[in-house]
């Protein structure tokens, strides 16, 4: 996208007031996606975001700006206004860029871009009026069907320069049931770091039956009780808890400030000793993969407790610099506009020893999360609130009638105390993190898991 020798001269302009580091992170990304509703297509959507940013440090201090000319010039007056808001000095910095190539560890076989929409549409199709005509009591279903082709170029005055290339697929399809009680809806959406290949693994017909279903059951359920019990959460995007309850105040951008609630916990027990949590940028092909962050570092697998030990954080350049620790390969930013910060790739709970049916026979009476939904989340105190989309009263060990309504209401620290027993079927869900830095894709996963007491909203 921009030459080595354009990089460094603009790098040159970037350290001219005495910043000790600077940075050029440039994309172009084309969105892809077409939607369906009322059983037609509603719309087709090309979306290209292309620009650069500029970031520098000195000591603590940290500015960036960016802009939509990558031209050389564009490119200069960007570094010479960074310079000036970082304020007085001179250059220090002796700047030689080499290239570096880190390789693909995500082969990626149909690029989507080469595929007709004609043949797009007959993917979404397949999901879509599988859905539809999965029951009657289906009223109303919406599908859409994206593909995304990032790429990024990072330039630094530690030598760095080089380049990425990412393609991720997915496919979505929401159910809407009402069988006279209210309406409910069910919602699957299963994504890959891959091509068009994805869905000679995932059968579009699958994904929209499993939407409906979801919505069918919940029509027909009566409502959670409330109150404190025991709780089975599947496994798959039931992973959600960790991310949201746990994951968060695991990333630097917290912990450097002391704002998060396993800030300075670092070799101590803060989980139950069956609980191994893990973010991994190098699964091939998973959604949330990396081959590098968004400042350049290779991604890596970070242990981040095990059991029940908090071993590691997530951190990105800027907040190591806080910590005294170097970066984990998890700084990533939504796209050149947003300034990068530790985020999480794909986080999840480790498989245990324990087996599905000795967790769900050893529950009296509770609840059966088999899929969650969204929720909120203070990761300075771990406080949540968590919807569950699709949920089932546990009596006397057997998995009982379906409930709608529920809850998971809950403290990070506390929920990772009481996840007494995990099982081995490790499943991962796919779905779009926010947080500082903009809307990243992230998994997230786990086997299914007994929460030993936790708060279940109702009725």
């Amino acid at each position: 996208m921009i030459s080595r020798e354009i990089c460094q001269r603009v790098l040159q302009k970037a350290v001219a007031t005495g910043a000790d580091y600077a940075e050029i992170f440039a994309e172009n990304t084309v969105n892809h996606s077409i939607g369906m509703i009322a059983n037609k297509v509603e719309s087709v959507k090309d979306t290209v975001i292309a620009g650069a940013a500029i970031r520098l440090y000195k000591g603590l201090r940290s500015v960036m700006a960016s802009t939509v000319d990558t031209s050389e010039e564009g490119l200069l007056r960007c570094a010479e206004s960074a310079a000036e808001a970082l304020g007085q000095g001179t250059a220090a910095i002796d700047i030689v860029l080499k290239e570096r190539l880190f390789g693909d560890i995500h082969p990626i076989k149909i690029v989507p871009a080469t595929v007709s929409n004609k043949e797009k549409v007959e993917i979404l199709k397949a999901g879509y009026f599988a859905a539809r005509e999965h029951d009657k009591a289906i009223k109303q279903v919406t599908g859409t069907i994206l593909d995304v082709d990032h790429n990024i170029l990072i330039a630094n005055t530690e030598g760095l320069y080089t380049q990425d290339r990412q393609i991720r697929t997915r496919l979505s399809i929401s159910a809407v049931a009402d069988k006279g009680d209210g309406a409910q809806t069910g919602y699957f959406a299963p994504g890959r770091r891959m091509g068009l290949e994805m869905f000679d693994t995932i059968d579009p017909r699958d994904v929209g039956i499993k939407a409906a279903k979801q919505a069918v059951v919940m029509a027909g359920a009566g409502y959670c009780p409330a109150g404190v019990m025991p709780v089975a959460i599947e496994n798959g995007f039931g992973g959600v808890i960790f991310h949201e309850a746990c994951g968060h105040s695991l990333e630097a951008t917290g912990v450097a400030m002391g704002r998060s609630q396993f800030a300075g916990k670092l070799g101590e027990k803060i989980a139950n000793e069956k609980v191994t949590a893990i973010d991994d940028g190098t699964i091939p092909n998973a959604w949330g993969s990396i081959n590098i962050d968004d400042e350049g570092t290779p991604a890596q697998r970070n242990v981040l407790i095990e059991k029940g030990v908090l071993k590691s954080y997530m951190i990105d350049k800027f907040n190591g610099r806080r910590m005294g620790m170097a970066s984990t390969g998890n700084a990533r930013r939504q796209s050149y506009a947003y300034t990068p910060t530790s985020r999480m790739t794909n986080t999840y709970i480790a498989p245990g020893e324990d087996k599905n049916e000795d967790i769900i026979a050893s529950i009296e009476y509770g609840l059966y999360a088999a899929s969650m939904g969204g929720g909120s989340v203070n990761p300075v105190t771990g406080e949540f609130n968590f919807a569950v989309n699709e949920g089932y009263m546990i009596r006397n060990g057997k998995i009982c009638e379906p409930v709608r309504g529920a809850s998971l209401v809950g403290k990070g620290s506390e929920i990772i105390q009481n996840i007494d027993m995990v099982g081995s079927d490790l499943d991962m869900g796919t779905g779009m993190c926010g947080s500082s830095s903009g809307s990243v894709p992230t998994n997230v996963g786990q086997p299914l898991v007994r929460v030993s007491t936790i708060t279940v909203g109702g009725r």
